[in-house]
């Protein structure tokens, strides 16, 4: 390969990661009532089996990570906790992964408040394309998800911007991308990893988009001179 095609290979990447880093703040923001309702509204054009899957995902999101807990804090202070997304995710499976382990993968991740990148093998059931087609005619702003080339899932897995891979396949997959994604600079990222995918242990587990936020706090000082609100927003993860 030549060194112009690696660069424009690599200006390509970057332009993808800059888009789906510009999509997350809006998508994050929405809040995951109305992410939650472009969801189900996906749900209604897909199989029973894997429209529950997506109404699972977006029943558990608002149990365990939807609600902002109000902290104790000095007279005159409000203090928030809450969970927000933790930026540009990579969703990608085995040729054999079944359907519906993708599509629990792939709203866990967008109810949460992230943005996508997806790859699929050739052959797959639904190609990556046609996801983004499903989603973005339910609602998705374009660049909250994005369709990627098998060829270029080992560049964005390496980039330091990208949060964390979703993958649902072989274990000897799942520990190869763990070394990868311990190898790189930048930010720690997380492997969110399913193995069994008959039975589906992780991504069926209520607590699976748990895996997926950042917790966040927000200080709003009412007192401040004149009567203003003062915002401290504080986050144990990356900020964007």
């Amino acid at each position: 390969m030549t060194t112009t095609i690696q660069a424009t290979m690599q200006t390509k990447i970057q332009d993808m990661v800059d888009t789906s880093a510009a999509s997350w703040e809006g998508w994050n923001g929405l809040g995951y009532e109305s992410r939650s309702q472009i969801l189900e509204r996906w749900s209604e054009e897909l199989e029973p089996e894997l429209s529950a899957m997506v109404s699972f995902q977006c029943r558990n999101a608002a149990e365990h990570v939807a609600e902002t807990m109000l902290m104790p804090g000095p007279t005159g202070e409000t203090n928030e906790l809450y969970c927000a997304g933790r930026g540009s995710f990579i969703v990608t499976a085995d040729a054999e992964t079944p359907l519906v382990a993708v599509i629990g993968q792939v709203a866990a991740a967008l109810v949460t408040g992230n943005t996508l990148f997806v790859s699929l093998p050739s052959g797959f059931s639904l190609s990556a394309a046609e996801l983004v087609a499903q989603l973005e005619k339910s609602g998705c702003a374009r660049g909250v998800i994005t369709a990627i080339d098998c060829d270029q899932l080992a560049d964005l897995v390496s980039h330091p911007a990208v949060a964390g891979v979703a993958y649902a396949g072989k274990q000897t997959t799942s520990q190869a991308l763990a070394r990868q994604l311990a190898a790189r600079d930048g930010m720690l990222a997380q492997l969110i990893s399913e193995t069994d995918c008959e039975s589906l242990p992780v991504i069926g587990s209520p607590t699976y988009s748990l895996r997926f936020v950042t917790e966040r706090t927000r200080t709003i000082n009412i007192t401040a001179v004149g009567g203003n609100a003062t915002l401290l927003e504080l986050g144990s993860g990356e900020s964007h």
